[in-house]
């Protein structure tokens, strides 16, 4: 079931669009702190945002930029203005779709099932337990944190991610990162796991990879 978070601030509005998308089987979650709400939004890892441009506290316009920098996508732009300028800057910005207030219900969904076609097995963000990663970028998200990991690093984490809680054998790793599972070098391995410990000590998940021995590496729960 695809996720599809809400942030507007009319409470009327709000439940209206929630009413229509819960009817359409989606699964709907509402920001109703408007405090950080980019970082919230990330948290979540949505396959959509539905986000309404006129907020109390930061602009969606803002919010947007934010977001697309974060790889969240589609994002769909709300709004009761119908301004060509505000809709070209939103789709500058790298808002997908740009819709204007009161919704018709019809087109609100065929919009969003447009969207969520035009994304469908596009990778998004993968969930660590401790951290979200994007698979494309390799950027490793914590918190309101985040930063890039390097091609090795990235392709180690993302096996972990993928097979967790199972043990990646060091064959498997080898085959990932040069193309074959015998060692290029019998320290070369073990060197991009220690590379990989000191990235993610920058955010203090050093301790998240586990070393089992004579098999290989797991991801810790958690």
């Amino acid at each position: 079931m695809e996720k599809i978070i809400i942030v507007e601030d009319d409470l009327l509005m709000r439940e209206e669009l929630m009413d229509i998308l819960q009817k359409a089987g989606y699964e709907v979650i509402a920001i109703t702190d408007l405090h950080d709400i980019a970082f919230q939004i990330v948290s979540l890892a949505p396959n959509l945002v539905l986000l309404d441009i006129n907020l109390p506290e930061q602009s969606g316009f803002e919010i947007c930029k934010h977001l697309k920098s974060k790889g969240i996508g589609p994002v769909m732009m709300l709004t009761s203005r119908d301004k060509l300028q505000d809709e070209l800057h939103g789709l500058n910005l790298g808002a997908d779709e740009y819709l204007t207030k009161p919704c018709n219900r019809d087109r609100l969904l065929a919009r969003i099932q447009s969207l969520l076609r035009r994304f469908e097995g596009q990778p998004g963000l993968v969930d660590g337990g401790s951290f979200l990663l994007d698979p494309n970028t390799f950027t490793l998200y914590k918190g309101s944190q985040s930063l890039v990991l390097s091609a090795n690093e990235g392709s180690i984490l993302l096996a972990l991610v993928q097979n967790r809680p199972k043990v990646v054998s060091k064959s498997t790793l080898s085959e990932l990162l040069w193309g074959t599972d015998q060692y290029i070098d019998e320290n070369a391995l073990q060197v991009n796991l220690t590379r990989l410990r000191k990235t993610l000590g920058k955010l203090n998940l050093e301790n998240q990879i586990e070393t089992i021995r004579g098999q290989g590496y797991r991801l810790r729960r958690g």
